[in-house]
């Protein structure tokens, strides 16, 4: 790699966050799970220590993957989606259940690879135009004022002559007269004028709505799904994109207001600015050093017993995923992607199973095991009000807009966690997720009559939850499907 594209590849939050800010970070997010929390916040600071390496040593440190294990609600995924986002990393979260061993209907491990490098490839091409967007938005509003002061400019004949559209040299003319000049001097004023006005115009927003016909390219083949072949994806062939070069791409023109416009040239204009090819080897690249692959259900295909039917496959998924996570070179339509610094996370449940019943070599490369505790009432109560995206806080916002003021006090909180905790006490235990129906359940029939009430404001205590949920966690065949 080299040290342009390495620096590029080097996400500058990596360098500032320590493991201890990480984690600090998590917290704004996620109550509790401090082991779980610990353990990927020095599995990302690792990363940048391995960058500091010298090259000889730094391809011999690979990641030390973790499995996660805990009932489902308790922020297994939340961890891993709010990590990749502190450290703009590549993530992509799998089922390992949607997986078929080779030879089965389904989809190939390599999949995710592929699924991760698209990810990528778009993280960084939006990027890319973030860098240039002031010169694409400067030349769509060129675009613009030339489409909305010569609209007929298009259609106006050739000014020499031409054979089959292409012009030819013309014979020399004599000089321009004075009539000649002043008549294109004056044109030249007056568009000049015309082009300043509209400038004005498109400033102030006056001509928004306005329609205005441009040119877009289209790809022939449009909106037909391509079907590839059974195994012509592992090859990391684009099937659609390889008719689309086929059959070439043609221009149609469409009418739309000034600020559709604006954003379909602007758009044209940051992809002529951005180089594609460079946008695909940076996103190989942020893949095989910063890429996160968050494997779910992996509980789901573990167990080594001699089975028939369904589950015949569990092994052989774990075989076909471990060359994944040992290291190998998969390819796809952008490049080949090396997977050997790639850090999985996988994650389950284990009721049933458990982490030993995995073939050994698949656990070998999980060296990182973390428990994850199940939610208590407190642990409710706290996810409730103290993360930074908190459910009170997200209803509060929601009947706000309605001009519903919506005040949660301590007790009616308390008496919220305490139903969340006991109707998974008495179905089944779905974790933090039992707030969300708890929760819409309770403020139903407020949203339901928000836009009829008006401005007025709602106190939900404790005496406000009971008089809504306490008659469903007594009916508990009822609770089950409500709650």
């Amino acid at each position: 790699m080299d040290t342009k594209t390495e620096e590029r590849t080097r996400s500058p939050l990596l360098e500032e966050l320590t493991p201890r800010q990480i984690v600090e970070e998590l917290d704004k997010y996620i109550i509790g799970q401090d082991a779980a929390k610990r353990a990927v916040a020095v599995a990302v600071r690792n990363r940048y220590r391995r960058q500091q390496l010298p090259e000889d040593l730094r391809d011999e440190v690979i990641p030390k993957n973790i499995i996660m294990i805990g009932p489902t609600g308790v922020g297994k995924t939340e961890i891993a989606r709010r990590l990749a986002a502190l450290v703009h990393a590549p993530f992509i979260k799998v089922e390992a259940t949607k997986y078929t061993e080779v030879g089965y209907v389904g989809r190939d491990v390599d999949a995710m690879i592929r699924d991760l490098t698209d990810y990528a490839v778009r993280m960084v091409e939006e990027e890319k135009f973030a860098e240039v967007r002031e010169e694409a938005e400067r030349r769509a509003e060129e675009r613009l004022v030339e489409l909305l002061t010569e609209p007929t400019a298009r259609s106006r004949p050739s000014p020499g002559p031409s054979i089959f559209g292409m012009p030819v040299q013309a014979e020399p003319t004599e000089e321009e007269t004075p009539a000649r000049r002043e008549l294109r001097e004056r044109e030249e004023r007056q568009r000049a004028t015309a082009e300043a006005l509209t400038r004005e115009r498109l400033a102030s927003g006056a001509i928004e709505d306005q329609e205005v016909e441009i040119e877009v390219e289209e790809g022939t083949v449009g909106n037909l799904q391509v079907f590839s072949p059974m195994g012509i994806e592992e090859m990391g062939i684009d099937m659609q994109q390889m008719f689309g070069n086929l059959f070439g791409k043609r221009k149609t023109r469409r009418r739309m207001t000034v600020a559709e416009a604006r954003r379909q040239l602007a758009w044209q204009e940051a992809q002529e600015l951005v180089d594609q090819n460079e946008v695909a080897r940076e996103a190989i690249e942020r893949v095989q050093q910063m890429g996160i692959v968050f494997l779910d259900e992996l509980d789901k295909i573990a167990g080594r017993e001699a089975t028939h039917g369904p589950d015949v496959s569990r092994e052989g998924v774990q075989r076909d995923i471990l060359p994944i996570i040992e290291g190998s070179t998969v390819p796809t339509k952008y490049g080949p992607v090396d997977t050997h610094h790639i850090l999985f996370i996988a994650a389950g449940a284990f009721h049933v199973s458990k982490p030993s019943d995995l073939i050994p070599e698949l656990q070998g490369r999980f060296p990182i095991r973390v428990e994850l505790d199940s939610l208590t009432q407190d642990d409710f109560r706290r996810i409730l009000v103290e993360p930074q995206n908190s459910l009170v806080r997200q209803y509060t916002a929601l009947l706000a807009t309605e001009g519903v003021e919506v005040v949660f006090t301590d007790d009616g909180l308390a008496e919220l966690a305490d139903v969340a905790a006991r109707a998974n006490e008495q179905a089944e235990n779905i974790g933090a997720r039992r707030l969300y129906t708890v929760m819409e359940r309770l403020l139903e029939d407020l949203s339901f009559h928000a836009p009829e009430v008006g401005e007025t404001r709602i106190e939900v205590n404790a005496a406000y939850v009971r008089e809504r949920l306490a008659e469903l966690l007594k009916d508990q065949d009822l609770s089950r499907y409500i709650l």
